[in-house]
């Protein structure tokens, strides 16, 4: 990919934030963070991938026995698809979709990518314990998905093609999980006057193609 982007409107600094976690009954954690930014100077854009993994007390949870029927459609929804489905007891899960709109004069400081680099068709994974966690670049997008061990059951996060989906499944017990999207948006300070940004929303459309 070469050249530089031009962004739509007056964008003039795109972000996101992905992140997956997923912690059992034992305490073990397994997930994945990945960041991408864009500005007008970017060349190419990246998105950088860090696993996450932490061990709880040691112990085993008892293997999950719920069995959630259906949700086949789940994956072809439009716009922002979120769904939690459980079939165990005691379990937390938080689907959340954030959008930052700021205004600035001009595009805040680059920071350094953390992480591994997510190449196109590439897949980054990690595992413990908890289970397995599996970042990927396909179709456009980026996808995070987490199977959890012991039949606990598993959750998956994309965004692609101008849509976002976050959908767990909770099959044991005593699980806690977290899907997190988050858009950070600047916009160049010259509208009509400072931090009229319900006047400039409508910029925001262009990202979909974008």
């Amino acid at each position: 990919m070469r050249g530089r982007y031009v962004m739509p409107g007056r964008i003039i600094s795109f972000g996101v934030v992905m992140s997956s976690t997923w912690r059992n009954a034992s305490g073990d954690l397994i997930g994945a963070t990945s960041t991408l930014q864009i500005q007008q100077s970017t060349v190419t854009p990246q998105f950088y991938v860090t696993t996450i993994s932490q061990t709880g007390n040691g112990s085993t949870p008892t293997s999950g026995t719920g069995n959630v029927i259906g949700g086949a459609g789940l994956g072809t929804g439009q716009g922002v698809t979120q769904t939690v489905r459980a079939a165990g007891d005691g379990n937390s899960a938080y689907n959340n979709v954030s959008i930052n709109v700021t205004e600035a004069n001009q595009a805040p400081a680059l920071v350094p990518g953390q992480g591994q680099v997510l190449i196109s068709g590439q897949t980054i994974t990690g595992s413990n314990a908890a289970g397995t966690v599996s970042v990927s670049a396909a179709n456009g997008g980026i996808q995070m998905a987490i199977l959890a061990n012991s039949n606990q059951g598993n959750t998956l996060q994309q965004v692609a093609q101008g849509n976002l989906l976050q959908n767990t499944r909770l099959l044991g017990d005593s699980n806690m999980v977290n899907n997190l999207t988050q858009l950070n948006v600047v916009l160049r300070n010259n509208g009509p006057s400072s931090g009229a940004l319900d006047c400039n929303l409508s910029t925001l459309n262009g990202l979909r193609n974008f």
